[in-house]
């Protein structure tokens, strides 16, 4: 994550969150201690918020108040979709070959994830997604029957999100959940910001198979919220540079991992 993505994700907790503590930045962002002390140094500098021991502290009166629009604790959309792009694509349609017309599918909000609209416009599938440009793709694009759950809207990241158990996905019932991540490690899925964990985690419960989505660049160590175990995911879509012990992780942990070259039409099962 290159400096300025850091202190947007370091600004966003700001306003969730008076005090920002080091580690916490570190997880967010996977960077070191180093580099976290001296984004936080360059931020009170700029007059973007107060240094102190340990932390940073919110201006009085800059977090977020009524009216203001939400924000979290992760890289935006915009930025995110810049990033390792033929990667992204090819995953995307190694993604949607593994879909049948009629099937119902939910598609988490991501870069990654958005990528499958384009291999979507000539099927037919019920698609529930919390990303509103990748239903904005679907329903101007495809023949596929889209619903969108309720929530918040969350600009940055262009996901809408719940934070409540009961809303309108609860009878929503999917053969597979196609899922990126911000980091996957032993532990299994991980992400950085706790209401998106908690929209995965609901999402989740309505799939019968989960089909996660990751560049070789997430396997870097990152975030702190664990969604899921390694257990649960039935298959992992990378790319040709994820690193082997990942792959051999994986396979001990019983997942199908399908592994695709940057021309999108080539897929190999490790």
């Amino acid at each position: 994550m290159h400096e300025r993505e850091r202190w947007q994700v370091i600004k966003a907790m700001l306003k969730q969150h008076q005090l920002v503590r080091i580690a916490d930045a570190c997880r967010a962002t996977g960077a070191s201690e180093a580099s976290v002390r001296r984004d936080f140094s360059r931020l009170a500098e700029m007059g973007s918020a107060i240094r102190v021991h340990g932390g940073l502290e919110a201006i009085p009166g800059s977090q977020l108040a009524p009216g203001d629009a939400p924000a979290l604790a992760t890289r935006s959309f915009e930025i995110s979709k810049t990033l390792n792009i033929a990667a992204k694509r090819a995953i995307a349609r190694a993604a949607v070959a593994l879909c049948s017309d009629g099937d119902a599918i939910i598609i988490n909000g991501g870069t990654t994830t958005f990528e499958m609209g384009e291999f979507l416009r000539d099927r037919r599938l019920k698609v529930l997604t919390n990303s509103y440009p990748l239903a904005e793709t679907l329903i101007r694009d495809s023949n596929c029957r889209v619903a969108l759950p309720g929530g918040e809207v969350y600009r940055d990241q262009k996901l809408i999100v719940s934070p409540f158990e009961e809303d309108a996905i609860q009878h929503y019932s999917a053969s597979r959940m196609f899922m990126s991540a911000i980091s996957i490690g032993p532990l299994g899925v991980i992400e950085g910001d706790p209401l998106i964990a908690r929209a995965e985690t609901k999402l989740l419960k309505r799939a019968e198979k989960l089909v996660v989505m990751v560049d070789s660049s997430k396997f870097i160590q990152r975030g702190s919220l664990v969604v899921c175990p390694l257990c649960r995911i039935s298959t992992l879509i990378t790319d040709a540079d994820a690193p082997k012990e990942a792959i051999d992780m994986l396979g001990d942990a019983g997942v199908e991992v399908i592994i695709t070259t940057e021309r999108s039409d080539e897929v190999v099962a490790a």
